[in-house]
């Protein structure tokens, strides 16, 4: 019984070796030159129009480039923002766009790579049938 337990207890350590080798630690470097911002879908405006807040969280005032493109690299909107801790509402026009797919990019000259966000949206109809018997 007790070798029993103890070739368990060394497979489990083998296996519990081999899982965390190939693991790669996070850089401390990558978390820290990351772009503080995060992109959230807040609901639909009027003409069922979707509407996304943007919102940046810095420590210290920062310069950022906001694109918007379309699914074949058009340009849609372009501007430069600056500010520590702030947001911005962006309202998307469905009916010049359709259902195109929108690329949100944040780019700042402190940060080595920009932030991309991809938006999909698909419309479609669902109909779901079921059917229970009852006894």
């Amino acid at each position: 019984m007790k070798t029993n337990i103890n070739v368990r207890l060394v497979a489990i350590a083998f296996v519990a070796l081999f899982m965390t080798a190939f693991i790669s630690p996070a850089s401390a470097n990558d978390e820290k030159n990351v772009i503080p911002v995060e992109l959230k879908f807040i609901g639909t405006a009027k003409n069922n129009q979707p509407v996304f807040h943007l919102v940046f969280n810095s420590a210290e005032e920062r310069e950022f480039i906001v694109t918007i493109r379309d699914e074949y690299g058009n340009i849609l909107y372009k501007d430069k923002v600056k500010g520590s801790s702030f947001t911005k509402k962006f309202v998307i026009n469905r009916e010049e766009l359709g259902d195109s797919d929108l690329k949100f990019e944040i780019t700042g000259k402190d940060y080595d790579k920009p932030v991309v966000f991809e938006i999909n949206n698909h419309t479609r109809t669902v109909e779901d049938v079921v059917i229970n018997k009852i006894k």
